[in-house]
This record gives structure tokens, C-alpha cells and sequence, in this order.
């Protein structure tokens, strides 16, 4: 928890809910131990979708294809999702779930590595939303870079890493000093790079967001 308790539940208190489709996939995920995107940064998303009304998403991190599917229906416009799944266990699952939401065609689920699949990819993206592997984000930064148009939006998630991300490496377990040193790093990266402006958020487990310059 990177905020107060106490503020936290208030501000959930508030929140208005997802569609029933979408409340399944989530129970579902986390009686599995799948992660999804925390409650607070699904309300952020639902505002950031309506006020940037992307018609072309990558995503990078399908797990079962939740955060795919609460892009496409809150995305007050109709649009295309290209979406990237490396875990072969979550990709039926994934498939599955956009074939029940009738989501397929707006759906397309690329399977394998994203750093061998994004140099493949050559249309841009107003919108991008990186949920991957956390140790990775810096490698995968150049490519998404060159996908995003110009007044696109980057939101990456998780970078915060419940508040590992301000301590010394020293501080972290041993086994996550690799990711820390990286995040630090991705962080240092979308902050400085003449191409963005980006901001550093408190929510959920940390949010990057970045626009690309036009």
C-alpha cells in the first residue's frame, strides 16, 4: 500500500463498479492468483480512455485478458487492441475470455516475447499500456518509443514496486535487486527523455504516464 489506508478505502468507496463480464474475469483471476490491475488504476483508466479516445491500443501483458477487455469497453470509441502474451499457461484463458465477451476481432492476442515481437510491429499506437514483465520495461522502452505517435500516451504499471523502488537496492531482497535496479532506471529514463513528459502517480502499485511529444 503506497498511500494511507484510510484514503485508500475511502476512494474505493466511491468507485461505481465494471460491467458483470468483467467482475467475473476479475473474480476468476484473482481465486487463481492472476494478477489484474488494481481498482484504483482501473479509475484511472476509465478517465484517461475518455478523454484520449485511442482508436489503435498495444498492450503489453494479456495475463487472461482482463485489462484488454476493460480497455475496449470503457474506451468511449470504438477501437483496435493489439495485445502481447509470453505465458503460455494464460493465453487459452486469455482467448477464451475475449471469445465469451464477443471481443475477438477487436482483440488481437500475439503470442511470444515482446522484446522479439515489438520490432515486428510496424503501426503506431495512440495508446499504450505496459503491464509486463517489470524487469523488462527498460529494454522494451526504445521500441515503444518508436511505436507511440506523437501525442500518444504511455501508462506503465506497477512502478512503484510497493515502495521498493525508494529504498536501496541493498534494502531489497536479494533475488529482487536486479528489477529494482531496472525500474530505477525505466524511471529515470521516461522522466528525462527529450521525446516525453511523464509523471510519476501514487496509484495502485505506481503508475508512469508519458505523452510523446508531437
Amino acid at each position: 500500500m503506497i498511500i494511507d489506508e484510510r484514503i485508500q478505502g475511502y476512494m474505493d468507496s466511491l468507485d461505481t463498479g465494471n460491467a458483470d463480464y468483467l467482475n467475473r474475469i476479475e473474480r476468476e483471476a484473482l481465486l487463481t492468483r492472476v494478477p489484474v490491475i488494481k481498482a484504483e488504476t482501473q479509475r484511472f483508466l476509465k478517465l484517461i480512455l475518455a478523454i484520449k479516445k485511442p482508436e489503435q491500443i498495444l498492450e503489453i501483458g494479456t495475463a487472461v485478458g482482463f485489462s484488454a477487455l476493460f480497455m475496449e469497453h470503457y474506451n468511449p470509441v470504438c477501437c483496435n487492441i493489439t495485445t502481447i502474451e509470453n505465458y503460455e499457461k494464460r493465453i487459452p484463458v486469455a482467448r477464451e475470455n475475449f471469445k465469451a465477451a464477443g471481443k475477438e476481432k477487436e482483440i488481437l492476442l500475439l503470442e511470444g516475447d515482446a522484446g522479439s515481437i515489438l520490432p515486428t510491429l510496424n503501426e503506431t499506437f495512440d495508446f499504450i499500456f505496459l503491464d509486463a514483465a517489470k524487469g523488462q520495461y527498460v529494454y522494451f522502452l526504445p521500441e515503444l518509443l518508436r511505436l507511440l505517435r506523437g501525442g500518444g500516451i504511455l501508462v506503465t504499471d506497477n512502478v512503484l514496486q510497493d515502495g521498493d523502488v525508494v529504498e536501496s537496492r541493498f534494502a531489497v531482497t536479494r533475488r529482487n535487486r536486479t528489477i529494482h535496479k531496472r525500474m530505477r532506471q525505466y524511471l529515470y529514463e521516461v522522466t528525462h527523455n527529450d521525446a516525453l513528459i511523464s509523471a510519476v502517480l501514487p496509484i495502485g502499485d505506481g503508475l508512469a504516464v508519458s505523452t510523446k511529444k508531437e
